[in-house]
């Protein structure tokens, strides 16, 4: 697995994806939490990175595709897929390293954003007048938010040897479990719209960017990547059948 994680991350470091990726992300994340006065810290008045964190999801929205689309759809197309399958590594050590790469570069992109905290934190008045625990469950947020996108991102590639059908489906899977079922909860009243929204991410993401840490919602999240990882497996799988 670790031989699929090094090439594969290898392969994005020596293509435009990695630094598209986190050129988007950082320049789009910086523009609305520092330029746009609708949105700017600085003219929002609170010490906090809540900007940020409304929009990281909606930007890894498109972003996480984009970086998982070629994973299984490209070796099809070339016609590398059997060659790839038929190494000595399970169906579990490739999916788990072409996920890992991905993952990995999607983490990445948020490391820069560590110095928006340390910018909010030295600007507060008083100097550290910033919600540190809602932060790091909100940064904690993203991590689980991008390990689900990406397993979704990955399930999407492996059902299509086009990259844009790869992408496209990709998008679609990762808005309807991030905001589909929230937008259906807003429809209903009571019990009912209750459950629904526990079944979409948006209602775990809100609960852990208030900075409560619930292993109910880590759960969740690790149980959706567990799904659609092993979804993947099924498909790949699906070829000797």
């Amino acid at each position: 697995m670790l031989t699929i994680l090094q090439k594969e991350f290898n392969a994005f470091l020596n293509s435009p994806v990695a630094y598209v990726v986190l050129g988007v992300f950082l320049v789009a994340t910086g523009l609305f939490v520092w330029v746009f006065p609708d949105s700017s810290v600085l003219d929002y008045g609170y010490a906090d990175l809540q900007t940020l964190f409304n929009l990281a999801p909606w930007i890894f929205l498109f972003l996480i595709p984009a970086i998982t689309m070629r994973t299984f759809a490209e070796e099809k197309k070339a016609g590398t897929i059997e060659l790839l399958l038929t190494r000595p590594l399970t169906d579990g050590q490739i999916i788990g390293g072409k996920y890992l790469a991905c993952l990995l570069l999607a983490l990445l992109a948020l490391i820069p954003t560590l110095l928006y905290y340390f910018s909010v934190y030295k600007l507060g008045s008083p100097e550290g007048n910033i919600d540190s625990a809602a932060t790091v469950g909100s940064y904690l947020g993203l991590a689980l938010l991008a390990a689900v996108f990406a397993a979704i991102g990955i399930l999407a590639s492996a059902l299509t040897r086009d990259q844009i059908i790869a992408f496209l489906v990709a998008v679609v899977g990762c808005f309807l479990i991030y905001s589909g079922f929230d937008s259906l909860a807003s429809v209903l009243e009571g019990s009912p719209a209750y459950y629904i929204g526990q079944l979409g991410i948006a209602a775990h993401y809100r609960d852990l960017s208030k900075g409560l840490i619930d292993s109910r919602d880590v759960v969740y999240f690790f149980s959706v990547v567990a799904v659609a990882l092993q979804a993947t497996r099924l498909v790949l799988r699906s070829r000797n059948w």
